[in-house]
């Protein structure tokens, strides 16, 4: 297959209307020029983007398959986006709902240096569902944010994840609170080893900031002992992902927030489709663990929705390895079996306000979270989600 290819919703008034705005998208996304100027030779045959299939689907949208040329991205994570949806993100009723990569995308895009296998062996979690505790509120003290650290890796949580509000503020300035919290956490970690545990918490540092810091951030919190970076790629980019997961140096796993995305997703006749942004492009990113708002949730994300995000992330065809889809949004933990049914094991549980209703029983609530996601084990699981 010498073409990756991107699919489109498209909303058209019939069959050459859709073909119109597909050949549309085919020429913004890449040559930008009135079809008739195209020159002949290489830029009409390899450069052009190539309408390969248009389906009609009723009720005014047809799907339109479209292929593209690896010459037309070069080697940068910025311009393949601008190929996907770039000036195609400016027309009305389209929406990039699927991602087909070749062999050239893939060979340029490795995907997540982690990933779903990759967590299994830096937690020593060998099966079941990850418990994640979310470390908020914003306006904490560092030594108060440390604490929660301490309690919830103590009591056995796989990955403690800085909330996204946290970021350089002057109640908690970024290096005082990732020195601090990654300290408890490795305390943590001693305690459990000494007691015969052979899993260990991860420590999720938030990376926040100007753009120019995010790498010099990054580098800081390893070094303070944080063993991941959470990092929003609707402030900073996808391709501030991209970076640091090619970084072998830096050699840490890399979970996304959602943060700032949702209008890319929300409108059901623009810009992208909630399994390619969520799950294609964030593995693509390089991401390891996509977070996500679960169905039922504040957010208002659909059952359907989440089940795209997810199969994308699982893929066997994706972007590099597997990652790890990250549910939450207003999650409680009477809502772990239903949840463990629906997302299975290779799953990153989130849990953060309602956990501080536990105060200095903290512990108890990570214990319950585990109880929850093994007591939903011996339950059939949805087809396609084991």
């Amino acid at each position: 297959m010498d073409r990756f290819s991107v699919t489109y919703r498209i909303l058209a008034d019939d069959d050459a209307d859709a073909t119109a705005r597909a050949e549309a998208i085919a020429l913004e996304d890449t040559v930008e020029i009135p079809r008739d100027v195209v020159p002949s030779g290489y830029i009409e045959d390899t450069v052009l983007g190539k309408v390969q299939d248009i389906t009609a689907n009723g009720d005014g949208v047809w799907t339109a398959k479209i292929g593209y040329h690896i010459d037309t991205v070069g080697r940068e994570l910025p311009q393949l986006l601008n190929v996907i949806l770039g000036n195609a993100s400016i027309l009305r009723g389209v929406k990039a709902i699927d991602l087909t990569p070749n062999d050239d995308l893939r060979s340029r895009f490795p995907g997540p240096r982690f990933g779903a296998a990759g967590l299994r062996e830096l937690t020593g979690r060998t099966a079941g569902g990850y418990v994640c505790p979310v470390i908020k509120p914003q306006g904490s003290s560092p030594e108060t944010l440390a604490r929660l650290c301490y309690l919830t890796a103590v009591a056995g949580a796989d990955i403690i994840k800085e909330d996204h509000g946290l970021a350089n503020q002057d109640a908690a300035p970024f290096k005082d609170r990732i020195k601090a919290c990654a300290a408890a956490v490795g305390q943590a970690n001693q305690e459990r080893a000494d007691q015969g545990d052979t899993s260990r918490a991860l420590y999720f540092a938030n990376i926040g900031g100007h753009g120019d810091q995010v790498c010099d951030m990054a580098y800081y919190a390893k070094e303070a002992g944080a063993e991941g970076i959470l990092v929003i790629p609707g402030l900073f980019g996808f391709d501030a992902i991209n970076r640091l997961a090619r970084d072998a140096d830096l050699n840490l796993p890399i979970m996304a927030h959602p943060s700032h995305l949702g209008p890319y997703v929300l409108s059901p006749e623009h810009g992208y489709g909630h399994g390619m942004m969520l799950g294609q492009l964030m593995r693509l990113a390089g991401t390891d663990i996509s977070v996500f708002p679960n169905y039922g949730g504040r957010f208002g994300f659909s059952q359907d929705e989440c089940t795209q995000i997810v199969e994308a992330c699982r893929a066997p065809m994706g972007m590099g390895p597997a990652i790890l889809p990250s549910p939450g949004g207003g999650m409680s933990i009477e809502r772990l079996p239903d949840m463990v049914q629906h997302y299975g094991d290779d799953c990153v549980y989130l849990l953060g306000g309602s956990l501080l209703r536990y105060g200095k029983k903290i512990g108890d609530a990570i214990r319950d979270m585990r109880g929850g996601l093994e007591g939903a084990k011996t339950q059939v699981s949805r087809p396609g989600f084991s």
